[in-house]
């Protein structure tokens, strides 16, 4: 079968658009960004991810503002299921802008630093941070004794609630298996991904053809596929992309606080709170600090980006045409010297721009 492919996708270039023609390699490249979706795999630091009950729970946790000290904020107040569960600001109060959080059951690491190993774990976070919703054992335990529904789910999931820390992280727990559902939908890429591998030229025809130049970009000259890479169009790693990391108060460390922040947390996947074996929690056990993640930043999924506006880790691109420019004009002095080996200035005609923003588009679903 390996050697029919070059045959097979030469014939549905030919047939979808006579003037995009996909390489061999390339066209191996597109296979490897599907199917969509891929299965979640169950997150072995946190025993309740998948149990019905406990993702109800989250669900209904998301949005209540009783979680809070104040009364005032819910987690959907920043990520917000119309916005693609992001708030569409610049930045927070942190000066990061707020990432989406469709599809973070599939991350190793989460935020833009990633300061915790787990969603559960970066769930906890801003529970208890006193700028965000700031909620303590005694508000949770509240809340469950005024709210029968909300306690008879808790119950059901870990037993009786205590005014202890270990309520806020079976809190957080249920939190992450709600959000480990959210999943981006099917897409115009993903159709035509499948109508190739399916050798179904008809229905790769309906793909079009700017966006199928921009594809050949992404997979080809312009080397995107480096780490936006599989299905989710993410490494899940960090890297230094020339973006400024200077913020008002000073710089921003990026990964390599994230990573300060990661190895003396007590709620990592190595602590006693998580669930996971030694052998699920190896990368946590393992991972370096170097120098070089001073000012590097998470590679964030493509997916689903028309309706995750602005862009970059501090919301500093208002469209997609604004980061399509930033890499075809990259001012390469402003990357580490031990930084992005792999990254140069595409220099991008005004045409190939359009184009990769049409595949980039094409990505989203159609609203």
């Amino acid at each position: 079968m390996r050697w029919v492919l070059p045959l097979l996708f030469g014939v549905l270039a030919s047939h979808a658009a006579a003037a995009v023609n996909f390489t061999p390699e390339e066209q191996s490249r597109i296979l490897e960004h599907g199917p969509w979706p891929i299965p979640i795999e169950r997150d072995a630091g946190n025993r309740v991810d998948g149990n019905a009950a406990a993702i109800e729970l989250g669900r209904k946790l998301f949005s209540d503002r009783r979680l809070s000290a104040n009364g005032k904020r819910s987690c959907a107040g920043c990520h917000d299921p119309k916005r693609a569960f992001q708030d569409g600001r610049s930045a927070s109060r942190h000066q990061r802008n707020t990432p989406s959080l469709l599809d973070s059951g599939r991350l190793r690491w989460l935020g833009w630093d990633g300061a915790t190993d787990s969603l559960w774990a970066a769930s906890l976070q801003p529970l208890t941070a006193s700028d965000e919703l700031a909620s303590t054992p005694t508000t949770a335990l509240a809340l469950l004794r005024r709210d029968t529904s909300l306690r008879s789910l808790y119950e059901a999931v870990f037993g009786a609630a205590n005014a202890d820390e270990l309520l806020l992280v079976n809190i957080a727990k249920s939190l992450a298996a709600y959000q480990a559902t959210l999943v981006s939908p099917r897409t115009a890429f993903d159709e035509f991904r499948d109508a190739l591998a399916a050798g179904d030229s008809k229905a790769a025809a309906k793909y079009p053809e700017a966006a199928q130049r921009g594809l050949k970009l992404f997979v080809g000259t312009g080397q995107c596929f480096f780490c936006h890479s599989g299905p989710s169009f993410t490494n899940g790693e960090f890297a230094d992309i020339g973006r400024p990391f200077f913020t008002a108060g000073g710089a921003d460390p990026g990964r390599w606080g994230g990573l300060q922040q990661l190895l003396k947390s007590p709620y990592n996947r190595l602590g006693k709170f998580s669930d996971a074996s030694a052998d699920a929690a190896i990368a946590t056990k393992h991972v370096l600090v170097e120098p070089r993640n001073f000012g590097e930043f998470k590679v964030p999924t493509l997916r689903g980006l028309a309706a995750t506006a602005p862009y970059f880790h501090n919301g500093s691109a208002r469209t997609i045409g604004e980061v399509v420019r930033h890499y075809s004009a990259l001012d390469e002095t402003r990357l580490h010297a031990d930084g992005e080996k792999i990254l140069r200035a595409l220099k991008l005609t005004a045409e190939q721009q359009q184009d990769l923003v049409a595949f980039l588009l094409s990505l989203s679903p159609a609203r």
